[in-house]
């Protein structure tokens, strides 16, 4: 839906719809305010065109909307914000200038700065469109009001804007930093900033990560790559670890959320469709091309908008793991799993923390990755193959791996190939870091063969055959707390993607 349209070729009294010269307009600053209604089940997008003349330097805006009590199980309203330039709102076009979702209040643009979440450069002469995403609505409807300010050089206490301003190039993140040659990386691959609804600074999520012990992290902010230039200074070698630092985005759609993970820096996915509208293909050959990861994520959350409806057609990775261990989590799990049997088809499980503030670890879960290096592509390879186990702190280490009668091997996320169906595969499970009382888990598509119970580190071995085992995964479970659902296993510590058991020969 678009609105009328608000002018600022000349000043103009108030007019019926509350557009109209504000009272505090000062030298070089103009304001116009809208106020408007939207009822229950409107519009996914609202699109209010602002004219902006020539000679403008800042484009401010601040919004504000009524919050009515709603009948309990009833959503109220939450309404989303952001804005395109002159060069239009088509669905994955160039006009893109930020997105703040729900998480600010107000944003400015200009051309050598702009607020978290948006980027900076030119504001030219042209139609530039505020968008309003009414994400819930409450049964009354949704009451807003959004004011839009111009600021030239004579803008009254802005010294800065009577400077020339150049546009800064972004400091973009390295695609490789040093490493330890082929060996199991830790990342976070789901992490928020003040760039979009995160509470943390990119500083303080990079202290985090390195305490966390990891040496990846993905910068995924929501529907915006402004936090992919805002790392500088915080990759590479430190006293604490080094740190490689991926660029993506969190693809907020109507109907899921997806990571578009370890995307060419600078690359927008545009997030502005649901299942229905046969949009999502499109933008996950986007990622594709931008040499990304499509990554489902938190398949099964229960929140508005957060359960995944796209299928997996298109997806590298699905994030079976988001944050602490919950019964979602359960349920990603179990519906991964059951898609195993898939073989050649078959999705890598990923962990990620989903961190956005204080009290949310960073790190907690995490991927570990077989990567011949610390490098952008070794490590999206290592994940797109499998070669991966999650674990919820890097006190954990699990290495799974199976061998044959012949000496051949296989490990997380390979095949092993034997002579024939009935050949001996010897699994075994190598744990380290367990939590007291854990139980050590190995799984195939049957469900659970093997278990013991394992504290800090032990080692369960198994025997099978490939006709009685397509695949074996393992899992590292907490104890049962009191009051837990005896049928339902204790919270994850870690687990692995599965190693396949094939007839065949010899090979991977």
């Amino acid at each position: 839906m678009t609105l009328d349209p608000v002018a600022f070729a000349a000043p103009t009294a108030p007019s019926d719809d509350g557009a109209g010269e504000q009272p505090d307009d000062q030298p070089g600053e103009r304001s116009r305010t809208v106020r408007g209604h939207l009822p229950a089940g409107a519009p996914d997008w609202v699109y209010l065109p602002v004219e902006v003349p020539e000679g403008i330097r800042e484009f401010a805006v601040s919004y504000d909307y009524d919050k009515p009590e709603v009948p309990a199980g009833t959503p109220g309203n939450a309404l989303d914000i952001g804005v395109f330039d002159e060069r239009g709102t088509r669905l994955g076009g160039p006009g893109f200038r930020g997105w703040s979702g729900g998480a600010r209040t107000e944003f400015a643009v200009s051309a050598d700065r702009a607020t978290p979440g948006y980027l900076p450069g030119p504001v030219r002469a042209g139609t530039w469109h505020v968008v309003l995403g009414p994400y819930t609505v409450a049964p009354r409807g949704l009451d807003y009001t959004v004011t839009v300010t111009l600021r030239t050089d004579a803008a009254r206490g802005s010294e800065r804007h009577r400077k020339p301003q150049r546009r800064q190039r972004p400091a973009y993140p390295p695609e490789r930093t040093r490493g330890r040659g082929r060996d199991w990386y830790r990342g976070d691959c789901h992490l928020h900033t003040v760039h979009s609804d995160g509470e943390r600074t990119p500083a303080q999520v990079a202290a985090a990560a390195r305490a966390a012990g990891l040496d990846f992290i993905a910068t995924t902010e929501h529907n915006t790559t402004s936090g992919h230039g805002a790392w500088e200074g915080l990759w590479g070698r430190h006293p604490d670890g080094e740190l490689l630092v991926l660029c993506g985005e969190e693809v907020t759609t109507r109907n899921g959320h997806y990571l578009a993970l370890g995307t060419d820096p600078g690359t927008f996915v545009d997030w502005r469709y649901r299942a229905r509208d046969d949009a999502y293909a499109r933008f996950a050959r986007r990622v594709h091309q931008a040499d990304g990861l499509v990554v489902p994520a938190h398949p099964n959350c229960p929140f508005v908008g957060c359960q995944w409806k796209f299928g997996y057609a298109h997806a590298d990775a699905v994030e079976v793991w988001n944050g602490p261990w919950t019964p979602d989590d359960e349920l990603a799990l179990g519906a991964w799993d059951n898609a195993l049997v898939a073989g050649d088809d078959w999705l890598p499980a990923m962990g990620n923390s989903d961190a956005h503030r204080e009290g949310q670890d960073v790190g907690h879960p995490q991927t570990v990755v077989l990567a011949a290096d610390l490098s952008r592509r070794a490590l999206l390879d290592g994940v797109r193959h499998g070669r991966s186990y999650l674990a919820e702190s890097s006190r954990i280490t699990l290495k799974l791996s199976a061998s044959g009668p012949r000496g051949e091997h296989a490990g997380i996320g390979d095949r092993l190939r034997l002579e024939a169906p009935d050949a001996e595969a010897a699994v075994r499970l190598e744990v380290a870091g367990a939590p007291e009382g854990a139980r050590a888990r190995l799984l195939t598509d049957q469900g659970e063969l093997r278990a013991r119970s394992v504290s800090g580190d032990g080692t369960v071995t198994w025997s099978t055959t490939p006709t009685r085992a397509t695949y074996v995964r393992a899992e590292l479970r907490h104890p049962l707390r009191d009051g837990d659902d005896p049928a339902v296993p204790g919270r994850m510590a870690a687990m692995t993607n599965p190693l396949w058991l094939l007839p065949g020969g010899p090979g991977r």
